[in-house]
């Protein structure tokens, strides 16, 4: 018989979250620790990284490596300070650093887009792609590496606000996510999305200030999405509940996509 409390257990696993010093990343990086695995965090403002690396790490193992993932180099000097630090094995890539922009249809011009592509997607391929070979070494086929990108349901659904280029890059993180799914699948490395609903971050503060009561009334649930909503889907992705899934994306949405 399955021990129930073994099929969710990621205990001395080694983990990278991206974008981990706020919001969903923090959400999963907490959630991680307190699960009992070694954490690397990365956000681009160094002095934040660090001081949320040394309270999350008053819970667990928890190391800042500050980066600004919207560039090729910048992946590749993480990947590298990244491998070095887990030994050169890394069982849980979370690509979840993210960046978004408004503005009406007639002033979206080429910074609205770069600046997101370049993070959203550009950052998601160019880090998997460089934490590849330590993805490697800690795969197997009874406990596969797990990379977990971080889409949105508003790359799925049409959003409210005018987000054009955010938008279409979390639908092509979703279809990304397939595609490596199904690249990596034979080295024993599973690689699915999670694409949250409405949750408290800084990115999403000023829209649930504004429309906060609408969005709950339009959740089927009635309510924000909560850190443990996240942190346990992106535990159960990382742990042997989730060995078999690959090339999925998940809404935690509380039901908004119906």
């Amino acid at each position: 018989m399955t021990d129930p409390g073994s099929l969710f257990d990621i205990s001395g696993k080694t983990a990278l979250v991206t974008g981990g010093s706020r919001g969903i990343g923090l959400m999963i990086a907490r959630g991680f620790i307190e699960a009992g695995a070694r954490v690397a965090i990365s956000s681009r403002k160094a002095s934040v990284c660090d001081e949320v690396a040394a309270e999350l790490s008053q819970i667990g193992e928890c190391v800042s490596f500050p980066a600004d993932l919207s560039t090729e180099a910048e992946c590749l000097r993480l990947a590298r300070e990244v491998g070095e630090w887990s030994g050169g094995s890394l069982n849980i890539l979370v690509n979840n650093a993210g960046a978004t922009w408004g503005a009406e249809f007639d002033d979206f011009d080429d910074s609205a887009w770069d600046k997101v592509l370049d993070l959203n997607v550009k950052g998601v391929f160019h880090l998997t792609r460089f934490l590849h070979a330590e993805l490697m070494a800690a795969a197997s086929a009874a406990d596969p590496a797990r990379v977990i990108n971080i889409g949105s349901v508003d790359g799925i659904q049409v959003p409210m606000l005018e987000t054009y280029s955010y938008s279409a890059s979390k639908a092509a993180v979703h279809q990304l996510t397939k595609v490596l799914a199904k690249r990596l699948a034979g080295e024993h490395i599973t690689v699915n999305a999670i694409a949250p609903g409405p949750f408290e971050s800084k990115m999403m503060a000023s829209t649930l200030e504004n429309f906060g009561d609408s969005i709950k009334a339009s959740v089927p649930l009635h309510r924000i999405g909560e850190p443990s909503d996240m942190a346990g889907t992106a535990i159960f992705l990382s742990s042997k509940a989730g060995a078999y899934i690959t090339g999925t994306v998940i809404p935690v949405d509380g039901g908004l996509l119906l």
